[in-house]
């Protein structure tokens, strides 16, 4: 990696990835797609880890979308290939067989959003704004924008971010359930820290499972959705885990899971 554009750092079994890049917004570039992508490839199979926590350097921004200074220098094929890749890295980061949050510490933009709805759990600070404003430069969310956003807020109100490319406050975002939760800038990493705190206490094939489940389920009738969650729930039966937790229930105890 030729600059530190991601700082990784892992601590009681939670990876916290910070995109720093915060003289430009943290916005991406080839370099942070590529450093981001193998930060999660690296990720993925990892037990000791079982929640991830996305968030931007600095006080100011998340993350601005695409750096459009690098952007001005790429030719169309090259264009496709940014674009291809980031697809498909937020494509990756939303079917992770681990939970992902955002903390939304400020602005996030274009691919900045686009990255966050990516995610599980969205934390942002009151000072965040958010926006899909990708038509405002004459093209459209290249990212996942247009098939996320409505899935998580109704196409109408989509549509309305999207058309208009308007940036909302943290307040609105919540209102709409474009985000989780909302609270003081001081206190960004505390609440993600208090999420990630009531994961760990659940059964890491458990909650796979149940991620697995929710994002194949969505995206189909109720019928087969409901077969998809049967066959999700038949994996957790044999587990090591799901008998520690009725012994935990009788034995009136915090059950002691290991992935097994």
């Amino acid at each position: 990696m030729q600059e530190d554009v991601l700082l990784i750092e892992e601590k009681n079994q939670v990876a916290w990835i910070t995109l720093n890049r915060p003289d430009v917004m943290n916005a991406f570039n080839f370099s942070m797609l590529n450093a981001l992508n193998q930060a999660i490839e690296n990720l993925r199979f990892r037990k000791d880890i079982r929640a991830i926590v996305i968030t931007g350097k600095g006080e100011k921004s998340f993350c601005s979308g695409a750096d459009l200074k690098e952007r001005a220098t790429l030719s169309d094929m090259e264009v496709k290939r940014f674009i291809f890749t980031i697809r498909n890295l937020f494509t990756s980061i939303e079917y992770l067989g681990k939970p992902v949050i955002s903390a939304i510490n400020g602005v996030a933009f274009g691919g900045g959003l686009e990255l966050a709805l990516s995610t599980d759990i969205r934390i942002a600070s009151k000072t965040a704004i958010m926006g899909l404003t990708e038509t405002r430069l004459a093209i459209i969310p290249g990212a996942g924008g247009t098939q996320r956003l409505p899935r998580l807020i109704g196409k109408g109100k989509a549509k309305e971010f999207i058309f208009t490319g308007k940036r909302v406050s943290a307040d609105e975002a919540e209102k709409v359930g474009l985000v989780n939760k909302v609270c003081e800038p001081d206190q960004l990493m505390a609440e993600c820290e208090k999420m990630t705190a009531m994961i760990l206490e659940t059964g890491p094939i458990a909650i796979e499972q149940a991620k697995y489940a929710v994002n194949q389920g969505c995206e189909t009738d109720l019928h087969t959705g409901l077969a998809i969650e049967s066959n999700a729930y038949w994996i957790t039966i044999p587990t090591e885990d799901r008998l520690e937790g009725l012994a935990a229930f009788r034995e009136k105890r915090k059950p002691v899971f290991k992935g097994k």
